[in-house]
């Protein structure tokens, strides 16, 4: 009887275990094929969402309007939106929570969030246009690509997919998806307008009503500054005018901007004015720094030529200016940052993003010289 117990567990075991160890290696096979990318390659899963902000609105839509925005399982959020559960549809479930507008509660399940609500039942009138900006500063790629172009005109599509690949890492496989699905995110969160035949990206970063990611602006700086090295004698020259009320701006605007890069400010009339020729000091000036600002507007003469000098230098700079027609036809395809004087918050805003414009100058010297490769 002993003998019999010992031996009646041998038979069927083995081939149990070895069709699990089986079906196990097979799953993982699947699983690897549908990751694999070129050469057979595994991918990692999208860093950004797969879908517009717009597109993934029905299903949080659905468990707000059906189940009281009350969590719910994956599958039951999709019946509610009368749709199948769906390999695609895990994936939208995905991107709403790279939005914001979903939230995992715990795995499994998924619960509207306050951005939705403020977009399907809205108690003000901008509620809607202020949550979709917020959805767009909490995904990931998305607000990074978004806050790199702020306060500047959208490039053209060929400039923004070199971008994608370069700046923001994105696959080179995925670059045309998420080109698309960045621009038309903009154009959700009503975050282009048109200027002058062109659409320019606007800033909404420091405005209260979008309370966005928690991500400070020097939280930011410090990301997009990583890998850039700064020694403490890098410099950067600030082209402008000296008369008011620019000339007040060095002092506002980019000496705080420039020391929050990282570098030391230098302008000529304050900081290398001095005995001997002024001109050569402004080329010294120009010649010794790493990185440059030129304020544009006004068409001040003396700092379109300092601009020329600069350019012949081949130095990488920071263009400046509160309107596009000051803004020299030649350069208008290098990256200018634009302002506007009647946002209560410009100052603030411009100080973030000359501050991040001259770290991207550093890692990316292309994108500021007037001549790159």
């Amino acid at each position: 009887m002993v003998a019999n117990q010992e031996q009646e567990p041998k038979a069927p075991i083995e081939p149990v275990t070895s069709s699990r160890k089986t079906k196990r290696r097979k799953r993982r096979k699947r699983a690897g094929a549908r990751t694999a990318g070129e050469g057979g390659k595994r991918t990692a899963p999208l860093a950004f969402p797969k879908h517009a902000v717009s597109k993934c609105l029905r299903i949080p839509r659905a468990i707000l309007e059906q189940n009281a925005g009350k969590e719910c399982p994956d599958r039951e959020a999709a019946k509610f939106a009368g749709i199948g559960y769906t390999g695609d549809i895990g994936v939208e479930i995905s991107s709403a929570i790279k939005y914001g507008l979903l939230e995992r509660p715990v795995p499994g399940t998924v619960k509207p969030t306050d951005i939705t609500r403020r977009i399907v039942r809205p108690q003000k009138p901008n509620d809607v246009t202020d949550a979709m900006r917020e959805a767009v500063l909490r995904a990931p790629l998305i607000s990074d690509a978004y806050k790199h172009y702020r306060g500047e005109n959208l490039p053209d599509l060929t400039f923004l997919a070199n971008a994608a690949r370069d700046t923001f890492k994105v696959p080179a496989e995925k670059v045309d998806e998420f080109v698309s699905v960045f621009v038309e995110t903009l154009e959700d969160a009503k975050l282009l307008e048109e200027v002058g035949g062109k659409r320019r990206v606007l800033d909404v970063t420091r405005t209260p009503d979008v309370q966005g990611s928690g991500t400070t602006a020097e939280e930011h700086l410090k990301k997009v500054s990583k890998g850039v090295s700064v020694q403490p004698t890098d410099t950067c020259f600030v082209m402008m005018p000296f008369a008011g009320p620019l000339g007040g701006y060095y002092t506002s605007i980019y000496e705080p901007a420039i020391k929050r890069a990282g570098l030391g400010p230098i302008r000529a009339d304050t900081d290398i004015f001095g005995t001997g020729k002024i001109i050569d000091q402004i080329w010294s000036g120009i010649n010794k720094a790493r990185v440059l600002v030129a304020e544009l507007t006004g068409r001040n003469p003396n700092v379109l030529y300092e601009l020329g000098l600069a350019h012949a230098l081949r130095k990488p700079v920071v263009l400046v200016s509160s309107n596009e027609p000051d803004v020299p036809f030649d350069v208008r395809h290098v990256r200018v940052i634009y302002y506007d004087v009647t946002d209560p918050f410009w100052g603030d805003k411009l100080i973030d993003k000359v501050a991040e414009n001259i770290i991207s100058a550093l890692k990316n010297p292309k994108e500021a010289i007037l001549f790159g490769d």
